[in-house]
């Protein structure tokens, strides 16, 4: 619902989860991306993100293949960077989905939290892409590297073209579950802000 998207007053982007009807459904929520706007391939991808609590909350930042409407999914590629189940507020998932190795059988790995969850402070998720390679990092600490040599047998690395970016908030769903009756609503998870880098050939020394 596109009122559940806005500003906080405080310069951050504000992703709303509520619980109210609307449209025949139990919960609204909201989800901005820059496809048709913004794509790009390989660099480095990072948000600074406060995220929510709550059994069924699944907020997510994550990439897909510009060429989606063409090719569709999971041919064109999804790079999860930030992944969440509200009732696990310590631990975050990263991903990559592709033929062979989507949904529940996606190549992916996880990151624990010590201390207070996800949910009481901003952290910055980020992913560097490089040519057959990409790297997990939270708050600049790397956690994880895919490869090609990582998918399944027979399957092909189609990280090598742009990719746009999106941020939600779902409600329920197969990774998180529906909400239970200790959820609390509004949910809203706030970004600071995003930042994308290019890598920039370093020039060769001579004379």
């Amino acid at each position: 619902r596109p009122e559940n998207v806005s500003l906080d007053g405080e310069g951050n982007l504000a992703i709303t989860a509520r619980k109210e009807l609307y449209q025949g459904q139990q919960y609204t929520s909201g989800r901005i991306k820059t496809q048709g706007l913004f794509s790009q391939a390989r660099g480095r991808f990072e948000a600074r993100i406060k995220l929510p609590i709550g059994q069924g909350i699944w907020p997510a930042f994550w990439l897909l293949g510009a060429d989606f409407e063409q090719i569709g999914w999971p041919r064109c590629g999804e790079i999860d960077i930030m992944e969440y189940r509200g009732q696990e507020p310590n631990i975050t998932h990263g991903s990559l989905h592709g033929p062979g190795y989507s949904g529940g059988g996606a190549i992916s790995g996880r990151y624990t939290l010590s201390g207070a969850g996800f949910n009481a402070d901003f952290h910055v998720f980020a992913i560097e892409w490089e040519r057959e390679k990409i790297t997990w990092l939270i708050d600049d600490v790397p956690y994880q590297t895919f490869t090609p040599e990582d998918l399944p047998d027979g399957t092909p690395w189609v990280f090598e073209h742009s990719f746009f970016i999106i941020l939600n908030v779902a409600v329920g769903g197969h990774f998180v579950g529906p909400p239970n009756a200790a959820t609390t609503f509004p949910q809203t998870m706030l970004v600071d802000w995003i930042r994308v880098y290019k890598w920039v050939p370093v020039e060769e020394e001579g004379p």
